[in-house]
């Protein structure tokens, strides 16, 4: 759709441009501007990250280990944005602790996405998951209902906070078939987990008991499925992202 006001085509979506002594019509920029501002109404961006960019993206000065590791992070990052749809494999995995900044990037990603016309849509995975089981309801509403479908059929699907859910059998089958089916039909998948997993992160503790035993974290192929945890490596190019200071305070300063 055109702007109505455009100056210059006039609202038609088309304007006459001139090559090597030749007249032709061509799409006006205004067209996919228009098409941009549309695909992020539809995306359902969080308020919180309305203001979320790669360029906003805060890399820390006190550190240069950090800095050097939160930098490979944005450049892979970047890369991944610019290369799209000519990229492979065709999704992100972005994994650390909380409050390393993956959000902000897979979101500042999506948003570059979104300027280039590609269809996005943001889920948080446990809302995702509590929207399809309330679909079961006769009386759940229309979004509800189309929300399982969307997470299969959706152009590029952002799922924040992958695993963050209680694990049931139910939501194992549920994961497996979205990452399964979008796996099979290269349909693009942006996921940030704060699960470890012993291949990329190894075994992280979460506390030791009083007799000197650690208890380790669930890591992420418990809370999804080796399945499902097996495609998710398959689809998505790694990101592994540095502990450091919360990046949400750290961005706040």
């Amino acid at each position: 759709m055109a702007e109505e006001n455009c100056p210059k085509c006039g609202g038609s979506g088309w304007q006459i441009v001139e090559r090597a002594g030749l007249s032709g019509a061509e799409r006006c920029d205004c067209v996919s501007s228009a098409r941009g501002a549309v695909l992020r109404d539809k995306a359902r961006i969080p308020p919180n990250y309305e203001r979320a960019t790669l360029d906003s993206f805060v890399l820390p000065h006190d550190n240069p280990v950090l800095r050097n590791g939160l930098a490979s992070a944005l450049m892979s990052a970047r890369g991944f944005a610019r290369d799209f749809p000519a990229v492979n494999p065709p999704g992100l995995l972005l994994i650390g602790e909380p409050g390393t900044g993956k959000t902000h990037l897979a979101v500042g990603v999506m948003k570059a996405l979104l300027d280039k016309g590609h269809e996005c849509v943001f889920f948080d995975y446990q809302n995702l998951l509590d929207r399809i089981r309330s679909s079961y309801d006769a009386s759940s509403g229309t979004s509800d209902r189309e929300a399982y479908a969307t997470a299969l059929d959706a152009e590029v699907l952002v799922l924040d906070d992958l695993g963050a859910h209680r694990v049931t059998e139910w939501v194992e089958d549920i994961v497996t078939s979205i990452i399964t089916h979008r796996c099979n039909h290269r349909k693009p998948l942006i996921a940030t987990t704060n699960l470890p997993d012993p291949e990329i992160t190894g075994k992280v503790a979460e506390y030791t008991t009083a007799g000197g035993v650690a208890v380790y974290k669930k890591t992420l192929a418990e809370a999804i499925g080796a399945r499902a945890r097996s495609r998710l490596f398959e689809m998505c190019k790694l990101i592994r992202m540095q502990v450091t200071e919360d990046y949400r305070v750290r961005h706040a300063r």
